[in-house]
């Protein structure tokens, strides 16, 4: 802010001059205090200039009692998730009141590298929506599998350069923190005072102690009271996560304490056009959260101005003087429906429709990604070592950990077979950056799929294909859909596509508007339950599964992962 407008600001906030906007008769939910104040809030110059009696301004919006509330900042978010390109994605969330963002592009990095990180931050300045950026710590995350870039230390001191990233993102790789990896720990100290965000799922103990030790700040991955409880004794920031996967809300919310509230975020991590589109985004977090019997005050703190703090976001989560004029009018806080949202105190969103442009042309380069060495049934050969049981990866609903299971499979001239009658699926991951012709193949239990096979090239963290199906035609049928989009969801039977999404934007996004994408993300998820699949969010499950950072079991392109051991065991 320059000299000038810092004293027009000052000029406006004493009442020597009229604001340019007033929402006046408002009931003020205050982050600061913990409390509901009746008001009026001026705004100049994008800022707030006060807090009471102003009555003067070019714009007057009597507000009649309805609550203002702080834009919502998402602490903790991968946009790529949304299948949703920027604009698209600013389109979906403005209007639920998420006005700021902290996004790590480890995803599309992943993908494309640094290219991809700089494609995100150009189209993000087209949009009233603050993004912000971690420098992703782990591309890939492991080298347990393959991607299509990596970023070692030097690519990850020169994102921390940039001035619109906070800091490092989730050290997803904790073996190697925990061992006392030279990389790993030169990448947290390129961070400096920066945040630097944690990932660790299940760590506890000495194993957390340790990974704590060059001072991470936050954790996103607890699950549980017991982990969640220890992360904070340890000193930890806790992320709550509701996602389109991972449902965690319920189980930490009990954690929340007078003593330890403000150490606490509300963030979705992982969150569809669909799931946006129905239910919400953080505002749908913040909405359950106070169902579930959470202060509402103070379910609007633990997604504003505790994460305005975290990251040092001066300025951001509240209401007060020189803070910017990103504001929510709800007409019932217990509800938090908003009905309009103003971005630097313009008008953005009213009753759920964004009131801002998002065209823009891209570049071609992002939608070819794709180097997919052909694949065969014999590629897709899961081959028997004996008569016993053998790993399988067990799905547990509403959570992207998976449990380490075993089953005695059904073999055929030497080779595993899936077998439907007690779900047990295929699960194959094929590589899709370099051509390499990697094909990992493993069970898996829990889609119960009848017929046919689910696939995306929405593959955490590396995304290469996956696919889970009960037929090698079928899968085989999904590789070859998912290619020649250049990225995709398909659902297929007998061979055919029932449902597609096309993702061609680096095999991760769509440049569909978000109304097109959530349509066909719905018939989809339509077309799985009818080939028998429980899951409500099929193919958000279906992507956790090629992750090797989360317990217990996943599986890459280079084979089946035991997570916590760290190295790869043997699926037939």
């Amino acid at each position: 802010m320059s000299k000038t407008d810092l004293k027009r600001l000052i000029a406006v906030a004493r009442g020597d001059l009229p604001a340019d906007l007033v929402l006046a008769n408002a009931r003020i939910v205050n982050t600061f205090t913990g409390e509901v104040e009746r008001g009026s809030v001026a705004v100049a110059e994008g800022r707030v200039a006060g807090v009471g009696d102003y009555s003067e301004a070019a714009e007057v919006v009597d507000l009649e009692d309805r609550y203002l509330a702080p834009g919502l900042i998402d602490g903790h978010v991968h946009i790529e998730s949304s299948m949703l390109d920027v604009e698209q994605y600013a389109r979906a969330v403005v209007p639920r009141g998420t006005l700021t963002a902290v996004t790590d592009l480890h995803e599309i990095a992943n993908v494309t590298g640094l290219r991809g990180i700089r494609y995100v931050r150009d189209r993000a300045r087209r949009v009233p929506l603050d993004l912000f950026f971690m420098a992703p710590s782990c591309v890939p995350a492991t080298s347990m599998e393959t991607s299509g870039a990596t970023l070692g230390p030097a690519e990850v001191r020169q994102v921390l350069g940039w001035r619109d990233v906070l800091g490092l993102g989730e050290v997803m790789n904790f073996p190697g923190v925990v061992s006392g990896s030279d990389d790993m720990l030169d990448k947290i100290a390129a961070a400096g005072t920066k945040a630097r965000d944690g990932h660790a799922p299940g760590l506890s103990g000495r194993s957390l102690n340790a990974y704590l030790c060059p001072l991470l700040g936050s954790d996103h991955e607890a699950t549980t009271y017991e982990e969640g409880l220890e992360k904070l004794r340890r000193g930890m920031h806790l992320m709550i996560r509701e996602g389109s996967a991972e449902k965690n809300l319920e189980d930490l919310l009990p954690l929340v304490t007078d003593g330890n509230y403000h150490r606490c975020m509300l963030v979705v991590d992982d969150r569809s056009a669909l799931d946006i589109i129905e239910d919400g985004d953080l505002d749908a977090v913040v909405r359950k959260a106070i169902s579930l019997g959470l202060d509402p005050v103070r379910a609007v703190q633990m997604a504003s101005l505790n994460t305005a703090r975290y990251f040092r976001l001066d300025g951001r989560g509240g209401i007060g003087p020189g803070y910017y004029a990103d504001l929510l009018v709800i007409p019932d806080l217990r509800e938090f429906r908003v009905e309009r949202a103003y971005s630097r105190g313009k008008l953005v969103a009213r009753d759920g429709e964004a009131l801002f442009d998002v065209r823009g042309r891209r570049s071609r380069w992002i939608t070819n990604t794709f180097d997919v060495a052909p694949v065969t049934a014999e590629s897709l050969a899961l081959r028997s070592r004996g008569d016993g049981p053998v790993p399988v990866i067990e799905i547990i609903p509403g959570q992207i950990v998976t449990g380490y299971a075993e089953a005695t499979p059904r073999v055929v001239d030497g080779a595993v077979q899936p077998d439907v009658e007690r779900d047990l699926l295929k699960l194959a991951v094929i590589e899709r950056h370099r051509a390499t012709g990697n094909v990992g193949v493993a069970l898996v239990r829990g889609f119960g799929l009848r017929r046919g096979a689910i696939g995306t090239s929405i593959a955490h963290d590396s995304h290469n294909i996956v696919v889970a199906g009960v037929s090698d035609r079928d899968i085989l049928a999904a590789v070859e859909a998912i290619t020649a989009s250049r990225g995709g969801l398909v659902c297929v039977a007998d061979g055919e596509v029932l449902a597609r999404l096309e993702l061609p934007i680096a095999g991760l996004m769509s440049p569909e508007p978000l109304e097109t994408v959530a349509t066909k993300l719905r018939e989809l998820e339509a077309a799985a339950a009818g080939l028998g699949c429980p899951l409500a969010s099929p193919f958000s499950v279906l992507s956790f599964l090629a992750l090797p950072v989360i317990p217990a079991l996943k599986l890459t392109d280079r084979g089946l992962v035991d997570v916590l051991a760290g190295e790869f065991v043997g699926a037939g």
